[in-house]
C-alpha cells in the first residue's frame, strides 16, 4: 500500500452570507476531489470573512454548534461523497462560550473530533480576544483514512510548545489553518517550516487573500506544504487556489531515523519551559 497522500488546501477570500461562502468552499473542494486529493483544509473561520478586525456583536450570531451544526453536517455528507478527509475551521458556540475551532472528518464522513484555538490574539485588526475563549481541549491528533493529522490554527504557530505536543501525540501532517497579514510575512516562511523539523512531521499552512469587507488587512495568500525537512514542497501564489502535493507520509519514519531528535530530548530538564 502507498504510503503517498495527495493533498489540498483551499486559499481564498472570506464572503458573505455564510451560505455564498459554503458554495464557494464546496465548489473548491470539488476541484480538489477531481485533482485527486485525499484530504483538504480550509482556512480559518471558513465560513465568512475574517470577523476580528473589528468588534462588533452581529457576529456572534455567525458561531454554530460542532458537530450538530449545519456545517459540519454539510461538510460530513461533502466528505462522504468525495471520499475526502477534511478539515474544517468555524466559529463555534458550546456551553455558553465561543471558540475558534476545527471539525476533523473522516473520508467516510464520520465526525472524528475538535481542535480549539488554544492561543487567542488581540491587538489592532486581530481582536480575537472579544470573540473566543482559549481552546480547552489541548493538542489532539486525529487518526484518519489517510493518516495522523493534527491541527494548530494561525496564531498557535508562534508558539513551539504545541507545536511539538502535536509530534509527541504521534502527528504525521500538521494543517495550521490561518487569517494573517502585515508583518507576520516575515515570519510565514520560518516558523511553520521549523516545526516541521523540530518535530519531524509534514506541515500545510493556509492563508486568506485579497481584502475582506470587514477590515483593512490585506491577506496575502503563499500557503504551503513542507515536509520534515523544511522544505517547501509546494506553494500557492497571492490570488485564490486549490493547492495540491503529494506527501509521502511514509518518510515522516524516515525522517525520524535520519534525524534522531525524539531519541535526544531531554524532557527531565525542560521544566522551566512550563513555568508561569
Amino acid at each position: 500500500m502507498s504510503s503517498v497522500v495527495r493533498a489540498a488546501l483551499i486559499q481564498t477570500t472570506g464572503l458573505q452570507p455564510v451560505e455564498a461562502m459554503l458554495d464557494r468552499q464546496t465548489s473548491l473542494l470539488r476541484e480538489a476531489a477531481g485533482k485527486g486529493a485525499q484530504v483538504a483544509c480550509l482556512q480559518e473561520l471558513a465560513t465568512g470573512p475574517y470577523f476580528c478586525q473589528t468588534e462588533n456583536p452581529k457576529w456572534f450570531d455567525l458561531a454554530e454548534e460542532v458537530p450538530n451544526g449545519p456545517t459540519t453536517s454539510a461538510m460530513q455528507e461533502l466528505a462522504q461523497e468525495l471520499n475526502m478527509v477534511l478539515v474544517v475551521p468555524l466559529y463555534e458556540k458550546a456551553d455558553g462560550f465561543y471558540y475558534n475551532t476545527a471539525a476533523v472528518i473522516d473520508s467516510d464522513g464520520s465526525f472524528l473530533g475538535k481542535y480549539r484555538k488554544n492561543h487567542i490574539p488581540h491587538g489592532p485588526n486581530f481582536q480575537e480576544k472579544y470573540y473566543f475563549k482559549p481552546g480547552n481541549l489541548g493538542y489532539p491528533v486525529f487518526d484518519t483514512a489517510i493518516g495522523k493529522v493534527g491541527v494548530y490554527i494561525c496564531y498557535d504557530r508562534h508558539f513551539p510548545e504545541g507545536a511539538r505536543a502535536l509530534g509527541l501525540n504521534g502527528a504525521e501532517l500538521v494543517f495550521i489553518p490561518s487569517a494573517t497579514a502585515g508583518r507576520s510575512r516575515q515570519l510565514w516562511f520560518t516558523e511553520q517550516r521549523g516545526h516541521a523539523i523540530a518535530n519531524l512531521y509534514y506541515v500545510g499552512t493556509i492563508n486568506r487573500v485579497g481584502v475582506e469587507s470587514e477590515g483593512p488587512n490585506e491577506f496575502y495568500g503563499h500557503s504551503y506544504f513542507c515536509d520534515p525537512y523544511g522544505e517547501i514542497v509546494a506553494e500557492a501564489g497571492e490570488s485564490e487556489e486549490v493547492l495540491i502535493s503529494d506527501l509521502d507520509l511514509g518518510a515522516v519514519r524516515e525522517t525520524r531515523i535520519d534525524l534522531l531528535f525524539w531519541r535526544d530530548r531531554r524532557p527531565d530538564t525542560y521544566d522551566a519551559i512550563t513555568a508561569p
